[in-house]
């Protein structure tokens, strides 16, 4: 996913909170619940608790300062993660570009390698490395990010204003005045766009990477609480985790991506 993919979102704003197409998803979240409902009122909690239940869990998830400390850890592994991938990715992207001879090597076998090799494989590697701790936790989810942050700022380099690269190279003799005056404002679009899509994709692959091989952590607890058919512990994660990520996403994410368009909207 690149730059240009996330911004269809914000070509909407200003239509209002009471058209159709704003009330469509509320009233399909509300449809989905009250199946929900219904449908937990026909089997055991063991197998499907009703949406109170979860909801009361959650709440006391947030509340209880043990499972705090795990969430605590699954945000380390998250931004330990996306920090490690991102720098890898960014040197890797940088690499690819600049350096004619390892153009091939980064672009035709690193990163295609590293997109297409199986997350659950790199955890089992970590496992039989790193045993079951935070490193192999990191370690999984770091190389399951790399590839969206190479592929992210290798097009941001393809696509930039090559004029403004020669006026910087006539105004200056410092590569390093150039990088960080022309070329990092120029990426700052595609830096976004492979953390906005990193972290998503990190809370996914975190909570299987603890699931399996961590002794922390949501994920952690989603293990517990399947070992005791604890339904309402794993249906209250799920939801928190969901949560919790488009909370992100409204708050964090789609306010910078909108100043992001206005700043580089083209004229």
């Amino acid at each position: 996913m690149t730059f240009s993919s996330l911004t269809s979102d914000t070509k909407r704003e200003g239509r209002g909170w009471l058209t159709l197409e704003a009330i469509l998803p509320h009233l399909f979240t509300l449809l989905m619940l009250l199946l929900w409902w219904g449908y937990a009122q026909f089997v055991p909690d063991y197998q499907l608790p009703s949406p109170w239940t979860v909801a009361r869990r959650i709440t006391l998830f947030v509340t209880d300062p043990v499972d705090m400390m795990q969430l605590a850890a699954s945000l380390m592994h998250v931004c330990v993660s996306i920090t490690l991938a991102f720098a890898i990715g960014c040197v890797l992207a940088g690499l690819a570009h600049y350096v004619l001879a390892l153009r091939l090597l980064i672009d035709g076998r690193l990163t295609p390698f590293l997109n297409a090799f199986s997350g659950i494989g790199w955890l089992f590697i970590a496992l039989l490395w790193f045993g079951l701790n935070h490193v192999t936790v990191i370690f999984a989810v770091t190389l399951i990010l790399v590839p969206f942050t190479v592929i992210n700022v290798r097009t941001g380099l393809q696509e930039l204003d090559r004029d403004l690269l020669e006026l910087g190279q006539s105004l200056t003799r410092s590569a390093f005045r150039r990088v960080t005056k022309i070329v990092a404002p120029l990426l700052l679009p595609y830096l976004f766009a492979a953390l906005r899509t990193s972290f998503g994709v990190s809370w996914k692959v975190v909570l299987t990477a603890e699931l399996f091989g961590g002794n922390a952590g949501v994920g952690y607890l989603l293990n517990q609480a399947r070992q005791e058919f604890d339904t309402e512990t794993i249906f209250a994660i799920i939801f928190f985790i969901i949560i919790f990520v488009a909370a992100a996403e409204i708050v964090l994410f789609r306010p910078i991506q909108r100043s992001l368009n206005r700043r580089f909207a083209r004229v």
